[in-house]
């Protein structure tokens, strides 16, 4: 998917959603247990009850890794499963350097057929440009996590008065353009959002936190809006878990709708 289509794809939902796909055994329902691939089961259910209404999904792939190969083949059918025109992101968190990235490239970009991968940073350069330049493909690099230990590293000031996240962005916006190269950057820190716009201007940014986990959908607009839309923000929990019951996928539709509407006003709001 490029970047026209995607920002066509919020244009015509009115919604700048993406559903994480983070499908756990012990929690779906029950019933579904009995089927012989319970979480595409799950996954299948999920989609068909929500593909008008988000513009991406999101599996996270630990959630499938561990279940071995039968995990793998679990992800693969979702993924060829999620239609056209919505955009595919397998949360893997990957990076490594040289034939290693790769290989991990070829994995999900072409074995598995994901339109974005999320990749760590942390080595550098030389660890994220193997997986740019694929045509269509995107890397969403994690910038600004909403997790309690970000306050670890990712706020550490440098004799500049630079922090490490502010020095990530400035760097690695250096190796690919805003048409192949997104951001994670997390809704529970609205202020910080605001500071990751100043320095990507154009890139699009990838926003988990938002729901279960406490952020603000309003919040992240004020701060995380661009001409473009330039956002993407996930809910994982609070949507694909509203029920545990055979009405689990209703249940799903009717929270990613309360969403998507919120998203349809404020894009309404902005004229988009």
């Amino acid at each position: 998917m490029n970047r026209k289509e995607l920002i066509e794809q919020i244009r015509q939902k009115r919604s700048f959603l993406c559903i994480g796909l983070d499908t756990d055994l012990s929690k779906i329902p029950a019933h579904l247990l009995d089927e012989e691939d319970p979480i595409f089961a799950f996954n299948k259910a999920i989609i068909d009850a929500t593909k008008d209404l988000c513009v991406a999904y999101k599996p996270n792939t630990a959630f499938y890794e561990a279940h071995g190969s039968k995990g793998w083949d679990s992800l693969k059918k979702t993924i060829d499963y999620i239609p056209d025109g919505i955009m595919t992101i397998a949360d893997a968190k990957r990076g490594d350097i040289g034939n290693t990235s790769r290989y991990y490239a070829k994995a999900f970009f072409e074995e598995l057929n994901a339109d974005a991968l999320t990749v760590a940073p942390y080595m550098g350069e030389d660890s994220v440009t193997p997986f740019l330049g694929f045509e269509n493909k995107w890397v969403i690099l994690l910038a600004l996590t909403s997790n309690q230990g970000a306050l670890d590293f990712q706020f550490f000031t440098s004799e500049d008065k630079e922090q490490l996240f502010q020095r990530v962005l400035r760097k690695s916006s250096e190796w690919g353009s805003p048409s192949e190269l997104m951001y994670v950057v997390g809704a529970t820190r609205a202020e910080g959002i605001g500071e990751v716009r100043k320095l990507v201007p154009d890139h699009f940014f990838l926003v988990p936190g938002v729901g279960a986990q406490g952020g603000s959908l309003e919040d992240v607009v004020e701060h995380g809006w661009n001409k473009d839309c330039g956002l993407l923000v996930n809910s994982s929990r609070g949507i694909i878990y509203a029920s545990s019951g055979i009405d689990f996928d209703a249940k799903a539709r009717e929270a990613a709708l309360v969403v998507q509407q919120q998203m349809a006003t404020i894009l309404d709001a902005k004229s988009f």
